[in-house]
C-alpha cells in the first residue's frame, strides 16, 4: 500500500492540472491587430489554427486598418496580442512603446511572415499601355497611391519608385525630382493600401500603385484589373509578432503561420511564402512562376539603410522628403 498511496495522491493532480489548462486555453482571446489587406488571409490562418491542439477554444478579436495607425493604436493601449503590420518600421513603434522585445528580427525569418512586391494594376488591356515607372508619369496618366503618412504600403510606393529611378541611373537629386514628378500625377491619396485599392476599382485614376498581394485579393473578389510587376521593383517584407505580454496561445499561432501548410496558404493567396520550398510543391507551380517577377532589391540596400534611417529621411513630418513633395504637389502632409 506504501508502494500505490503516492500513485493515487499523485493521479488527482494530474487530472487537474490538464483540466486546468483546458479550461484556460478554452477561455482565450487573442487580439490580432493588422493592416488592411491580409484579412482574407488571415481568417483561413485562423479557422484552421481553431483545428490544431494550440489553438482548440481559442477565439479571435480582429482588427485592420492602415499600418501605420494600426501601430500608433497599440502603442496608445488598443489591446493587442498578436500585431500583422506592413513595415518593420510600425514594428519599431511597438518596440519604443515597451510592446514588443528590441530583438524581434532575431525570430525565424527575421520576424517576417511574408513577402509581396511593389506592382501596379492598370484598366483591363491596360488601354495606357503602362508597363514601367516612367510611364507613371506620361501625359494623361492619372495615379492612385494612398497616403504615405498614415499607410504603410505608400511608404514602400514611394521608396520603390525612388529606388528604381536610382537603379536605373538617376542620381539622388534627378530620384527625388522623379518622385515629385510620379506625384503630380496622383489623384487619390487614400488613408490605407485596401482604400486606395477600393478607389482605384471604384473606378478613378489609371494606374493603382499597391501590393502584388492586395492585386490577387481584389482579383479573387471579383474585380477587373491587370498586374504589372515594373522592373526593378522593391521587395516588401511583412512582419507578424507576438507582443510580450501575449499569451502562449499567442506565440503558437505566429510560429503555426510560418509553418509550411499556412506558408502554402499564404503562396496561394497572393503573398509570397518565406519557407521557399513550398513552392515546389505542384499545386503552387502557377504561382511560383508569378513569383519569379523581378529583380527586386529591399529596404536594407544602401539607397535606404533600414526602417529607422529611411522615416527619418524620408517620412518624418517637418524635415522629410515626402512632407516638401506632397507640399509641392498639394498632397497630405500628415
Amino acid at each position: 500500500m506504501r508502494r500505490i498511496l503516492p500513485f493515487v495522491l499523485i493521479v488527482p493532480v494530474l487530472f487537474l492540472s490538464v483540466g486546468a489548462a483546458q479550461a484556460h486555453r478554452a477561455g482565450t482571446t487573442l487580439n490580432l491587430v493588422a493592416y488592411s489587406t491580409p484579412k482574407p488571409v488571415l481568417q483561413k490562418l485562423i479557422s484552421r489554427f481553431g483545428h490544431q491542439a494550440a489553438g482548440r477554444g481559442v477565439s479571435f478579436t480582429q482588427s485592420y486598418g492602415p499600418s501605420g495607425s494600426q501601430a500608433r493604436a497599440i502603442a496608445a493601449g488598443q489591446p493587442a496580442d498578436i500585431a500583422f503590420l506592413s513595415t518593420g518600421l510600425d514594428i519599431d513603434t511597438l518596440v519604443t512603446a515597451g510592446l514588443v522585445a528590441r530583438n524581434w528580427t532575431t525570430a525565424p525569418y527575421g520576424g517576417v511572415v511574408a513577402d509581396s512586391v511593389v506592382a501596379f494594376v492598370v484598366r483591363p488591356g491596360n488601354p495606357k499601355h503602362i508597363h514601367s515607372w516612367s510611364d507613371l508619369t506620361k501625359a494623361g496618366v492619372q495615379v492612385v497611391t494612398p497616403n504615405p503618412f498614415s499607410s504603410g504600403s505608400a511608404k514602400w510606393n514611394v521608396l520603390a519608385a525612388y529606388g528604381a529611378a536610382r537603379k536605373g541611373g538617376m542620381s539622388d537629386k534627378k530620384a527625388i525630382a522623379f518622385v515629385t514628378k510620379l506625384f503630380r500625377h496622383v489623384v487619390s491619396q487614400d488613408p490605407s493600401g485596401s482604400t486606395a485599392a477600393n478607389t482605384f476599382f471604384a473606378g478613378k485614376g489609371d494606374a493603382l500603385i499597391t501590393y502584388e498581394s492586395e492585386a490577387y485579393s481584389a482579383f479573387a473578389a471579383g474585380k477587373h484589373g491587370q498586374l504589372v510587376v515594373p522592373k526593378p521593383t522593391l521587395l516588401i517584407q511583412l512582419p507578424m509578432v507576438a507582443l510580450r505580454s501575449a499569451s502562449a496561445a499567442a506565440k503558437a499561432f505566429v510560429a503555426y503561420a510560418h509553418a509550411p501548410k499556412q506558408q502554402a496558404i499564404f503562396a496561394a493567396n497572393g503573398y509570397r511564402p518565406v519557407v521557399k520550398s513550398v513552392l515546389k510543391r505542384p499545386n503552387l507551380s502557377s504561382w511560383s512562376k508569378k513569383y519569379a517577377t523581378g529583380p527586386t532589391f529591399n529596404i536594407r540596400d544602401r539607397l535606404f539603410g533600414g526602417w529607422l534611417k529611411v522615416n527619418r529621411v524620408w517620412f518624418d513630418p517637418i524635415h522629410g522628403r515626402m512632407s516638401k513633395i506632397e507640399q509641392a504637389v498639394g498632397g497630405p502632409t500628415h
